[in-house]
């Protein structure tokens, strides 16, 4: 299994614990010295994997789809790593359907968060936070992009009222 911009390697950790072997990549050098988990890491752009076409089972990705400029570009490239019959789980942000409950994710988000993430760290990546879901594309075009790239049963479910995504799909044969 593949984590894609895995960060400081908490689901690499989660993977392991559900019986697999993950390999965490990510473009920064800084996340990977500051990870903290055993599972083997490496830095590598996930728009170029030094991965062989369908090698891996599966891949994952928490919270970083919005930060990758080309979103089709990534779609390709897990294709080209996952075998046929592998899986993938893309977890990002969401805006909730609820005008109601955007309204309130959005003032959350939008003012809160930075606020406290100011508080408690880089106050920059926190105000980059709110305008960085912007640049996700909609849902649709997002979800018949993957479809494009080999994940034709490809599915996304809103979580915690909306404001979370858990993208699911399985590699065309």
């Amino acid at each position: 299994m593949l984590d894609l911009a895995c960060g400081t390697g908490d689901l690499c950790n989660d993977l392991r614990r559900a019986g697999l072997q993950p390999l965490g990549i990510d473009f920064s050098a800084g996340m990977l010295a500051a990870a903290r988990t055993p599972a083997p890491l490496t830095r590598a752009d996930a728009l170029r994997l030094p991965i062989a076409d369908g090698a891996v089972d599966g891949v994952t990705c928490g919270f970083a789809l919005r930060n990758f400029a080309d979103l089709g570009a990534f779609f390709d490239e897990i294709a080209r790593v996952v075998r046929p019959g592998g899986r993938i789980g893309l977890l990002d942000v969401a805006e909730p359907d609820s005008r109601i409950l955007r309204m309130g994710h959005q003032f959350y988000f939008g003012k809160i968060v930075p606020r406290i993430g100011a508080l408690l760290s880089d106050s920059a990546a926190y105000r980059y936070l709110p305008k960085s879901v912007e640049y996700l594309p909609d849902p649709p075009v997002m979800m018949e992009r993957l479809h494009e790239a080999g994940f034709g049963d490809a599915t996304r479910q809103l979580l915690s009222g909306g404001i979370t995504q858990m993208i699911l799909g399985t590699r065309d044969s």
